[in-house]
């Protein structure tokens, strides 16, 4: 397959360096026939290859009957607004893998979604439709989404495994019945994987992460970096859809990984192109990406592959400078990056060679098989690393960082270790005096919602925290701040008389206490905060609380609707639990794949990569010697 690319690479860049045009005479007729001269062409481009005539007419040919359906397309469009589509399909069709959809651009994704499913066999709710790098949305129109005449369109087919042989009938359709969980089962790891990351994406450090999990992003150094909220938002959405996408990746499944690094290129985009320059996640996603689409025999659905990469080179140069500068700066060495240019170099390779431009695509390959010998570890010195107590992936790290020496690999590592262990000191350390100062407010009768999210405004400041909550009233209203209908607040007449006594209105008094059910210390630090009477929004919500005459007055009967309350009560403490245990496993689902090792993403094996290498070079190998 991809020898047949690069020749008819080979042959387009020759058609066009030679101005030939298949589609009009003298190559093809009136009736759209191939014409003879056809043949003397493919004569001509074969003696110039040093590949088979025969072999060179037919791809002639299919170039030509392409270029006449498009053009046959283009005129169809332009009289009915009929726009064609080219359809890229999973693997599994074998040699029926490419299609041609003609549809009205006007239809909804999930119209189109369930064309593709109806015209090639598929379950319309187990495919995923990827348009222009984006994945199809459902409820919109194909002309809301960009998509266009001769758009091409990437069907991936969301299952586990494929039946290769014919069983018995029940047994097909116990397995029927198999893949169909299977396939529910994924779309539901999609959904808790999305819900999770927009949960853990509003959390910040102001929570306690041993009860409360929140992400937070760190340098190369494992120091936590400060960001705006907004940017931070988008990154950890991005960097947590990579994340999920590169778990899947590790399993070779391809098909469910490319979405979830699709998403994570948009919210990327969201980041702003500053950010972007700082961190190097922009450019390993960019090659994951690509990487994808290769696995999946679809780079060319891909048309801005060379773009990507190109995005990914420019962004490693500024992240880690023009000769790794930075890097070594900040890390020692580049030894542990050289597995990411590798990839880089390869993938940059086979895209030359599938455009027919073997000299460039010779040049990245062997830069790609050159960095792959120098990244080759002894199995022996993993081992005696392991000896020492270090795991297989800080072996592996250690050693390409050190060019393959233990003894320096071993102390690298050990200080690695010992930086991280001084981060957490310190991180326990904040989070102790975090914790001190949140029950030091609690002590003053504030909340311990009000008083996290008043030191994180406060930037850990006790004294300003406690501005803070007094210039926002709303955060000291109670977590519970809806009582139950018919029975409101009753606020004790000794708790009135106390502020009384401390010179506050009675009427002031009495609707502080309300707001704060019954809590003296808020009520006084508020009312003389705001020089004896509660602010407008605070007063709003007194008036919501106060007992009506309609609520007295409903007390009396309130023995006939104690069953319904009580029923009513159960309920809600049911979709409550309900609640939190589904947003306890949509937050297992992300963390599940967040690796420990902040360097994981460098932990390369280049098993496969060592395959593509070696299979490339023998396709440039078997080229004729005038074609390289």
């Amino acid at each position: 397959m991809a020898q047949k690319k690069h020749l008819a690479a080979k042959l387009k860049n020759y058609l066009r360096e030679d101005k030939i045009q298949l589609w009009k005479p003298p190559y093809t007729d009136s009736n759209k026939e191939a014409g003879v001269e056809l043949k003397d062409l493919a004569r001509q481009y074969s003696a110039r290859l040093k590949y088979n005539t025969n072999e060179i007419e037919a791809l002639l040919e299919e170039i030509r009957c392409k270029t006449i359906e498009r053009g046959t397309g283009n005129d169809a469009y332009k009289a009915t607004g009929v726009a064609t589509l080219e359809v890229a399909l999973p693997p599994r069709m074998g040699k029926a893998r490419k299609g041609v959809l003609e549809t009205k651009l006007i239809i909804t994704g999930k119209e189109l979604r369930s064309q593709i499913a109806q015209a090639y066999g598929f379950e319309e709710n187990c495919i995923k439709i990827i348009i222009n790098k984006k994945q199809l949305e459902l409820g919109k129109t194909l002309e809301e989404q960009g998509v266009t005449h001769n758009v091409k369109v990437m069907v991936l087919e969301l299952k586990l495994s494929e039946e290769e042989t014919r069983r018995a009938v029940r047994e097909e359709e116990m397995q029927h019945e198999e893949e169909t969980v299977k396939k529910k089962e994924m779309h539901r790891k999609m959904q808790r994987t999305k819900k999770g990351l927009e949960i853990l994406a509003k959390r910040d450090d102001s929570l306690d992460s041993d009860t409360m999990p929140y992400l937070d992003i760190a340098n190369q150094t494992g120091r936590k970096i400060s960001i705006p909220q907004q940017a931070k938002k988008a990154l950890l959405l991005a960097m947590g859809y990579h994340e999920k996408g590169r778990a899947l990746l590790k399993i070779k499944e391809y098909a469910m990984a490319l979405p979830f690094l699709l998403d994570a290129d948009k919210h990327f985009c969201e980041c702003g192109s500053d950010l972007l320059t700082t961190v190097d996640n922009y450019a390993v996603l960019q090659l994951d990406i690509v990487w994808c689409y290769f696995h999946l025999g679809q780079l060319d659905c891909l048309e801005d592959a060379e773009k990507k990469l190109l995005a990914a080179h420019d962004c490693f140069r500024k992240c880690y400078g023009e000769n790794h500068e930075r890097l070594v700066t900040i890390k020692g060495s580049f030894g542990r990056e050289k597995a990411l240019f590798l990839r880089l170099y390869l993938l940059q390779g086979i895209s030359h060679y599938h455009n027919g431009r073997e000299k460039e695509a010779a040049e990245h390959l062997q830069k790609a098989h050159g960095l792959f010998r120098e990244l080759c570890i002894d199995p022996e010195k993993v081992n005696s690393l392991l000896l020492l107590g270090f795991s297989a992936q800080e072996a592996r790290l250690g050693l390409r960082a050190c060019d393959g020496n233990v003894d320096r690999a071993a102390s690298l590592i050990s200080n690695q270790r010992e930086e991280k262990e001084q981060i957490r000191r310190e991180e326990r350390a904040k989070r102790r005096k975090r914790l001190e100062d949140i029950n030091a407010l609690k002590s003053m009768g504030y909340s311990e919602r009000a008083a996290r999210e008043a030191l994180h405004q406060a930037k850990g400041n006790l004294e300003l925290a406690v501005k803070v909550m007094l210039d926002n009233p709303q955060l000291l209203l109670p977590e519970d701040d809806s009582p139950l209908p018919g029975n409101p607040f009753q606020v004790p007449q000794e708790s009135i008389n106390q502020l009384v006594y401390m010179g506050f209105d009675a009427g002031a008094a009495e609707q502080a206490l309300r707001v704060f059910k019954g809590n003296v210390q808020l009520a006084v630090q508020t009312l003389a905060h705001y020089g004896g009477s509660l602010p407008d929004d605070l007063q709003a919500s007194s008036e919501s609380t106060s007992p009506s005459g309609e609520s007295s007055s409903s007390q009396g009967s309130s023995t006939g609707s104690a069953g319904t309350s009580a029923a009513s009560a159960d309920e809600d403490m049911e979709s409550s639990q309900a609640m939190e245990d589904m947003e306890a496993d949509a937050l297992n689902e992300v963390l599940k794949d967040i690796p420990e090792h902040e360097e994981d993403y460098l932990d390369l094996t280049l098993e496969e990569e060592e395959t593509v290498i070696n299979e490339y070079l023998s396709y440039m190998q078997h080229l004729p010697a005038e074609s390289k």
